[in-house]
């Protein structure tokens, strides 16, 4: 079994519960891991032996861009579009991160994590 991580994949995204977050829009990252056998890549040196992160972050902007009220859902979201992408057996990790969130406090981040 191999680790594949894309980590800190930054987008500028419209999601929350917020009506003015709608029309001012946020900052988040995404982290994306995916256990699996890759050991034929490992060998091979083909992309299509692999999981392709260029696809993954692209598939991470395409969900990131369908306006949600809840980072839950969009992280949800993402990681159904990736088990659509690569159905083979591969454990997903999402971790959705929304910077500075608009909320009575100083808080640096809210965070969710999904896996699957």
């Amino acid at each position: 079994m191999g680790l594949m991580e894309v980590n800190g994949i930054r987008v500028f995204a419209y999601h929350g519960c917020l009506e003015e977050e709608s029309r001012i829009g946020g900052n988040y990252r995404v982290d994306i891991s995916v256990q699996a056998d890759l050991s034929t890549a490992e060998t091979s040196d083909s992309l299509n032996d692999t999981v392709d992160y260029g696809r993954v972050t692209a598939i991470v902007k395409q969900q990131m861009d369908v306006r949600s009220k809840l980072i839950e859902h969009v992280a949800r979201r993402i990681l159904e579009a990736l088990k659509a992408e690569w159905p083979a057996a591969h454990h997903w990790k999402v971790r959705l991160v929304k910077e500075r969130p608009p909320i009575n406090g100083d808080v640096a981040e809210a965070v969710y994590t999904v896996e699957g």
